[in-house]
């Protein structure tokens, strides 16, 4: 079977802009190549009527780093709730 032919770009990760890049940098770290969908209208459109005050920066995957990219995202979050 030709996987080339079956890559796909999936969301795997919306939020801040910070958060966003965040995430892009640890999947980078774990050799996940991604990406971020709509980081400059949130850089444009810093008070929209989304909570927190602004648009939603989503992080795009290849689906083949899906189960990789959440494990990472997971640890992501987890180590956060701790901090508060």
């Amino acid at each position: 079977m030709d996987t080339k032919n079956n890559i796909k770009s999936v969301e795997v990760f919306s939020g801040t802009q910070w958060e966003a890049t965040m995430i892009k940098n640890l999947l980078e770290n774990e050799q996940i190549e991604s990406y971020l969908k709509d980081e400059i209208m949130a850089g444009l459109n810093t008070f929209s009527s989304l909570p927190g005050g602004s648009i939603q920066v989503k992080v795009m995957i290849s689906n083949i780093d899906f189960e990789k990219s959440v494990s990472v995202i997971k640890e992501y979050q987890k180590n956060s709730k701790e901090e508060k």
